[in-house]
């Protein structure tokens, strides 16, 4: 920090012996997100966006949301997903989409990390969160980030056993998310006193402002990148914790966002199987000539 710039912890006790609001809001309640996707379609040249195929996916999903009954109580119905309206669920949450992110494994899907729990196997993002309740059940409080910042109980042996494979692969860029754990467990205390609820009260109902927040705050939140000369931001798993929670407090309470509608969605792999994108090379083309 240079002398220029003013220390957040310190205006944060001015704030709070003047009585004032420590947690006013101060991020942006717009979304960068939309605005960087249009400047990427109107400057790409060997990617492009099949008009066709995009309104196909949309009227599947609809289509299929409709035949499924799908809603935001939808969310909870799953046997994984934590049941509770509280604060746990909160911090649940919170870990979840903290760690939410690369499960492909390097061979065939069949071979990946995978848990066994509740009498069945999970894999993909449902491994994680088996991993999570399973490490709950055995009372290690893994949602709480004053054990993610205790490195004598929280060793990256106990870390390793509470991601433990029930396959013969490991757990992927384990190492990785272990990072994630202790740095915002670190923001957590720095910043929020140490809870993830202080973030919500600073975002004021905000879905826009707190996914800005997440992303100025937490640097695990802060995917973006340079295009053509410009910063583009994704926020991709900042919006998924703000719609997991949207969901999982069907809009009340802990998971009312009065601008829910600025959320956008991430198509993640659903784009190649219809035809949404158009590239110039196959991506296994794009990835053998990086390979290279």
């Amino acid at each position: 920090m240079s002398d220029d710039e003013a220390d957040p912890e310190l205006l944060a006790l001015l704030r709070k012996s003047l009585g004032l609001d420590s947690y006013a809001c101060t991020s942006p309640t717009e979304l960068p997100v939309l605005k960087d996707a249009e400047f990427i379609y109107n400057n790409s040249i060997d990617v492009a966006i099949d008009y066709s195929g995009t309104t196909a996916a949309a009227a599947t999903i609809w289509a299929s949301m409709q035949k499924k009954g799908y809603s935001r109580e939808t969310w909870s119905e799953h046997d994984l997903h934590p049941k509770a309206k509280d604060e746990s669920t909160v911090k649940f949450i919170f870990t979840m989409d903290l760690l939410n992110f690369c499960f492909w494994p390097e061979g065939p899907l069949e071979t990946g990390y995978s848990v066994d729990y509740r009498g069945e196997c999970w894999t993909g993002y449902w491994s994680l969160v088996a991993a999570l309740q399973r490490a709950l059940d055995e009372d290690i409080q893994i949602t709480d980030s004053h054990f993610w910042q205790d490195e004598t109980e929280c060793t990256e042996e106990v870390l390793q056993h509470i991601f433990r494979s029930d396959s013969s692969t490991s757990m992927p860029l384990l190492g990785e998310r272990i990072t994630c754990l202790r740095e915002a467990g670190r923001v957590l205390y720095n910043r929020f006193d140490c809870s993830f609820l202080n973030c919500l009260k600073e975002a004021k109902c905000s879905a826009a402002a707190l996914v800005n927040l997440l992303a100025d705050t937490f640097p695990c939140f802060r995917d973006e990148t340079c295009f053509e000369g410009k910063t583009v931001h994704f926020y991709k798993r900042a919006q998924i914790l703000v719609a997991d929670l949207w969901a999982c407090f069907d809009g009340e309470g802990y998971g009312r966002f009065d601008d829910i509608d600025k959320i956008t969605m991430f198509a993640g792999m659903f784009k190649s199987a219809w035809h949404i994108v158009e590239y110039a090379l196959t991506p296994a083309q794009i990835i053998g000539y990086h390979k290279c």
